[in-house]
């Protein structure tokens, strides 16, 4: 007979222990330690107890067409996904609670419905009335889904082939637990059988993640590995916009984005993203300057704030929302030494407006233009772009995929664009202004 054996298994990281600890010796986390049952074949050779499995074969031989995507109708959830749901894939969805994971999620079930691919929405966290009363607040009639509230992964698996669900969501992955296992609920093998039920059987399976304090998906990271596509919601609470963002996809590229406005009825798609975040911008005012970043294939104008004003206590303060403040001091430090300028007795606050976070180096020039306005307190042309990489010697180098920031800055109505001297192909009606160093961009805008 199998012998059985537990061992104790790290929530955060994944990682075994055979006793019980308050602290993973792994990551460090205190308290995650959970004991789950592990049966042992004992006496029996490996060898004995292998089964042939699939046969290999030549890739040469595999015959298949293109991939049939399902389209939601949802045009910013279908951008981000790649083109619409691939049958058979797994996606994980993940977000801060209250940011409006479940909303949207309902949304492309009752869409899907309505375009004739069978859905069912599990939650494992409301009860199918408060599904119901979610549903009525949302302008999609949602009134074809079916809803489950299930926690039991085997129940779940068995529902959705009953069902012959073509698309099945979770709400969440958390709150699912196996009978197979003892362990706590939300562990990877869940994950691991709805992946080969959804590969065997056919169906497009989403999962709802809780994230932890600092913004990632709860739980071992072999949790992100196994599935096809993960995607995070990002928003300000204070801010009706929601960015939809891909940080893993089999089926598409990665670093897409997907920008949703949320309403009393739900979330609406925004056909113009660069427009949106542009909204309210108020020409004339320094400290304000325009760039333009790349999130996947699509470039997405931004507005960069900056305010340098006197210190009032002896140390000045550097804040930065949606920058990095490591970043934030290399350029402060760099404006200083290169440009002449100096920050020992300024406060300097910069913000990036809608939500969004600078990630490239494109936009350093933009944030070291804002950072000259606003200790001048002098506004930068209104029809200017500023794109460029700040190096330590304060020159300014050319940015990746050019072109389509010029094409984008030259849609929204800018004409002028700042940035290295070496940058080439400025669409028509478009000007580039090229400069070598920090240097010129002080004495141009001082011009």
């Amino acid at each position: 007979m199998p012998k059985s054996r537990s061992v104790f298994r790290c929530t955060e990281c994944g990682a075994e222990q055979p006793k019980w600890a308050g602290r993973c010796d792994a990551c460090g986390a205190w308290n995650t330690l959970v004991e789950e049952p592990v049966s042992r074949l004992g006496g029996q050779s490996v060898s004995r107890l292998a089964v042939p499995g699939q046969q290999p074969i030549r890739l040469t031989d595999l015959q298949g067409g293109a991939v049939v995507r399902w389209q939601t109708g949802l045009a910013e959830f279908d951008f981000v996904l790649g083109g619409g749901i691939v049958p058979g894939s797994v996606v994980l969805v993940g977000g801060e609670p209250g940011i409006g994971k479940s909303t949207l999620l309902l949304q492309c079930a009752a869409r899907l419905e309505r375009a004739g691919v069978s859905t069912l929405y599990v939650s494992g966290e409301e009860s199918p009335e408060q599904v119901r009363l979610r549903a009525m607040r949302l302008t999609e009639d949602a009134g074809g889904v079916h809803v489950l509230g299930e926690t039991r992964l085997e129940a779940i698996v068995h529902h959705a082939a009953a069902l012959g669900a073509r698309v099945v969501f979770v709400d969440s992955i958390q709150t699912t637990y196996t009978e197979a296992l003892e362990g706590a609920p939300g562990n990877v093998d869940c994950a691991a059988r709805l992946m080969r039920f959804a590969k065997e059987a056919g169906p497009a399976v989403f999962l709802v993640g809780h994230v932890t304090k600092g913004g990632g998906i709860a739980g071992p990271r072999t949790l992100e590995h196994i599935v096809d596509t993960v995607l995070y919601f990002e928003g300000e609470a204070t801010l009706d916009h929601r960015i939809l963002r891909a940080v893993k996809n089999r089926f598409g590229s990665v670093d897409e984005i997907g920008v949703f406005r949320m309403t009393g009825a739900g979330l609406e798609p925004v056909p113009d993203p660069a427009a949106a975040f542009l909204a309210g911008r108020h020409t004339g005012v320094s400290g304000s300057a325009v760039t333009a970043l790349m999130e996947g294939t699509r470039p997405v104008l931004v507005e960069v704030q900056a305010l340098a004003s006197k210190a009032g206590f002896g140390t000045p303060q550097r804040v930065a929302t949606g920058l990095d403040h490591r970043r934030l001091a290399v350029l402060l430090a760099v404006l200083e030494r290169r440009g002449g300028l100096s920050f020992d007795a300024l406060d300097v606050f910069v913000n990036v407006t809608g939500g969004v976070r600078l990630a490239e180096p494109s936009t350093d020039l933009a944030v070291l233009a804002a950072l000259v306005s606003s200790v001048r307190d002098r506004p930068v042309p209104a029809d200017a772009v500023f794109l460029g990489e700040v190096g330590l010697g304060g020159e300014i180098r050319p940015v990746a995929a050019l072109e389509r920031r010029l094409a984008e800055a030259a849609r929204q109505g800018f004409r002028r664009v700042f940035c290295s001297a070496r940058a080439r192909g400025a669409p028509e009606g478009l000007e580039l202004v090229g400069m070598d160093g920090i240097g010129d961009l002080a004495r141009r805008l001082a011009a």
